[in-house]
């Protein structure tokens, strides 16, 4: 929780732009802590007090409460003056550590718009969440690509040294030969190389010494010419892996015991007051690996008179657990919104025996719901069958494959046009916009109203 806080202080510093903009992030931090400092602090219970007193044994040294009377009002004010200059101060460190912006790849991590990673599978820096090596986790993740790709420069090894002209043109020669070749778009592709090309041989990057800032400067040009967020170049200071396409054996058992200890993101799940199913999902997981648990979840919520489907932390994963939850809400078998074009997982199919088809259905979202959570939430509001309570999601909607450039330079390509069977446009760089616009700390309590008066209690 203490992770997603800072994310959310972070993007509000960043889409937040202007004196207002931010005074008003700071008032609201300020506002948070004044109403929650008090109640969480404010009193030391009388019977700890008492516990402490006979904890000293033998003669060895213990701690004691000495007092069991309130905090003074002093203490709580510079408990939350020092509280606010830390998260001011990590938040800043954060955005800038290191002199390099975090979007800047370093095994993995988020580009520069905050809303991608490429994650080493075996790196052991964040769990498979697709089919491959290496992944681009958009929506349902991406899979490898390797050695060998046109404009490849596998001799090009760039750790801790600067970047000179040579090295340069290679890269941004590799750049351009990858979006020719395997851009969904030919027209754009072109296009970009051409720009790449003009700016190298200006001297445009002639100022770019050092790989992350090289990467992150082609990552912004391509976006500002193609307005592709899934789109972009990455560096690593560790060797980037060389490996098939497949995903190797220890890679699959390590997903499926994390998937195991973690019941496979299906963080909780109940029935509140008013026969109204809860279930907070944090991830959308392999089907192949957690269909089974997936099926158990959804058998305890079939009596529920509406159901409410958290996905306020859900940062997307797999189409076909997308497909496979929605199918228990329809009678007949409906298509879907996907990522990677024509294929089984366009489409719902529907769950004998699930009461669920014709029950009131909410959606809670966040600036933090991404991918194929966005996925969820876009299939079932452009079907009119949800209604989604909360914030604005991130905004990520294509499916994008990695190419290995060399050792420490490779790029996210989305290789195929998403297939939009409701005629409007996606959710790519705007996000879901819910029906119910709510604070995402007080989207729950929402939705349960709105549940409440729809079944009638």
């Amino acid at each position: 929780m203490a992770r997603k806080a800072l994310q959310l202080v972070r993007d509000r510093m960043r889409d937040e732009q202007g004196v207002w903009a931010k005074a008003r992030l700071w008032w609201d931090l300020v506002a948070d802590f004044a109403k929650f400092a008090p109640r969480e602090y404010g009193y030391i219970p009388v019977e700890l007090a008492g516990a402490a007193a006979g904890l000293r044994v033998g003669g060895v040294p213990s701690f004691r409460i000495l007092v069991d009377e309130p905090m003074r009002v002093g203490t709580l004010v510079w408990a939350s003056v020092l509280s606010l200059m830390l998260v001011g101060t990590s938040a800043v460190l954060m955005e800038h550590a290191g002199g390099q912006p975090l979007g800047s790849f370093a095994g993995s991590g988020r580009d520069a718009a905050g809303q991608l990673r490429w994650v080493p599978k075996e790196s052991g820096a964040g769990m498979p969440q697709g089919d491959s090596d290496v992944e681009l986790v958009g929506s349902g993740g991406a899979r490898s690509q390797t050695p060998g790709t046109p404009g490849s420069a596998s001799d090009l090894v760039i750790a801790e040294t600067k970047l000179d002209d040579a090295e340069r043109r290679r890269v941004v020669d590799a750049v351009s030969a990858n979006l020719k070749e395997h851009y969904a778009d030919a027209g754009a592709a072109q296009k970009m190389a051409d720009s790449l090309r003009a700016r190298e041989q200006r001297g445009d990057y002639n100022g770019a010494t050092q790989g992350p800032e090289f990467a992150d400067l082609l990552t912004r040009q391509l976006r500002e010419e193609s307005h592709d967020a899934d789109l972009g170049v990455v560096y690593s200071a560790e060797p980037l892996r060389a490996g098939p396409t497949a995903p190797s054996a220890g890679a699959q058992e390590h997903y499926r015991q994390a998937m195991q200890e973690m019941n496979c993101t299906f963080a909780r799940v109940e029935t509140l007051p008013h026969k109204i199913g809860y279930l907070k999902l944090n991830a959308f997981p392999d089907p192949a690996v957690c269909k089974t648990t997936a099926e158990a979840v959804m058998a305890r919520l079939n009596g529920a008179d509406a159901v409410i489907f958290d996905l306020r932390e859900n940062e997307g994963g797999y189409p076909g657990m997308v497909s496979l939850l929605t199918g228990y809400l329809f009678a007949q078998p409906r298509h879907l919104y996907s990522p990677r074009g024509d294929g089984p997982e366009n489409w719902t199919r529907p769950v004998a025996g699930s009461q669920l088809v014709d029950k009131p259905v909410y959606v809670l979202t966040s600036r933090a719901t991404m991918s194929a959570a966005e996925q969820f939430s876009y299939n079932l509001k452009m079907m009119k069958r949800a209604t989604l309570v909360g914030e604005t999601t991130r905004g990520s909607a294509h499916a994008g494959v990695f190419h290995r450039i060399d050792d420490h330079f490779g790029m996210g390509i989305p290789e195929v046009k998403a297939k939009n069977p409701y005629g409007a446009g996606s959710w790519e760089g705007v996000g879901v916009t819910p029906d119910v616009m709510a604070p995402a700390w007080d989207a729950l309590s929402v939705a349960q109203r709105l549940a409440e008066k729809k079944v009638g209690r």
